[in-house]
């Protein structure tokens, strides 16, 4: 399906100098081109998350700055057709007042492009709650490495090599709510993965297939707000194919951050999907398709819910973020019909007031 987005093909300033959005970052792009150059205090959202998935175990890191406060987590789980194995989350708070702790890039931490730069966060050998983050460039790609220790005591360490292959592209895109509330995201799927995890005396493989998704975001958002993102990569049917998807915080902008990319590129999509599923039963099949059309038709199993309850003062959070397979068929704007078979990824229904 067509999208009637605007794709931007030069560099541009996301904010104008007086904070507001600049009318002339408004659509998307098959390459990171915006400087999130956000300025002043409140409602301010810096962050970059990447999850990194093979065969059985995957591994996440999030390094965040909202303003009043900073987040930096490490996730990990490993499973088998039978049970999940390894669970583990440590997470860091720190107050962000009354200087920011977290110095986020404008562009891509990590990134060789415009206006990214090497990060790291947390001491150099944590304890207890604190994790130490550190994200950079390398030739070819992102070094993630990351330390925590685990609630029983054992040490986790990370230390991965998510490539981008040369062409490779993804989906950025501004999502304006109005003039002073605006999402600038820029999500990459199917970029390969090499390395390792390390918990306790076991080390986790990541080689042949293993792929890196990133949620590159900066923007100011409004108090309260619910979304649905989904995300996969993975080989099916010939092909090396990454989803992305999401729903519900788009509705309404004239923007979505809905995109196919196959052995590289990028297929838009311009119409809000269809999500299918019980908020109260998460673990129950999703389907997600696109209306009107079969360009998206997928059923989504999950096998685990990394659920999430909080009220905390300013935060409240409730997060069911399943992770699974996707199966049925997708679409490229060039009329390939691709076979989707078990390609591993998450759903998740999110609902954030911050």
């Amino acid at each position: 399906m067509a999208t009637h987005e605007r794709e931007i093909t030069e560099p541009v300033d996301l904010c104008r100098p007086d904070g507001g959005l600049d009318p002339d970052a408004v659509g998307w792009s098959r390459t990171p081109l915006h400087r999130g150059n956000l300025r002043g205090w409140g409602r301010t959202k810096r962050w970059e998350y990447w999850c990194v998935t093979a065969p059985g175990h995957l591994l996440a890191l999030t390094v965040s700055d909202l303003d009043y406060l900073t987040l930096n987590t490490v996730y990990f789980l490993a499973w088998d057709e039978h049970s999940v194995l390894e669970d583990h989350e440590r997470t860091a708070l720190a107050p962000g007042f009354p200087r920011r702790p977290t110095a986020l890039p404008e562009g891509i931490a990590g990134s060789g492009g415009p206006h990214g730069a090497d990060l790291t966060v947390g001491p150099e050998r944590p304890s207890r709650r604190q994790v130490r983050v550190t994200i950079a460039q390398e030739p070819g790609g992102t070094r993630l490495r990351a330390r925590a220790v685990t609630a029983d005591l054992r040490t986790l360490e990370v230390d991965l090599l998510v490539a981008l292959p040369d062409g490779h592209e993804t989906l950025s895109v501004v999502v304006p709510w109005d003039e002073k509330r605006f999402q600038y995201t820029s999500k990459h799927t199917a970029r390969p993965a090499t390395g390792t995890v390390r918990l306790g005396d076991r080390t986790y493989a990541f080689d042949q297939d293993a792929w890196g998704v990133l949620d590159h975001g900066r923007g100011r958002w409004p108090r309260s707000l619910g979304w649905n993102w989904g995300a996969a990569s993975g080989r099916t049917d010939g092909h090396t194919v990454g989803l992305q998807f999401g729903g519900q915080w788009t509705a309404g902008t004239g923007a979505t951050e809905n995109a196919l990319c196959v052995d590289g590129r990028l297929t838009k999509l311009g119409a809000e999907l269809d999500w299918h599923y019980d908020p109260a039963a998460p673990l129950a099949p999703w389907r997600i398709t696109t209306p009107g059309t079969d360009q998206v038709d997928l059923t989504f199993t999950p096998f685990h819910d990394r659920r999430t309850r909080t009220e905390a003062g300013l935060i409240a959070n409730r997060t069911d973020q399943c992770f699974g397979h996707y199966r049925g068929t997708v679409r490229t704007d060039d009329g390939r019909r691709i076979a989707v078979e078990r390609l591993l990824g998450w759903a998740e229904d999110v609902r954030m007031r911050w």
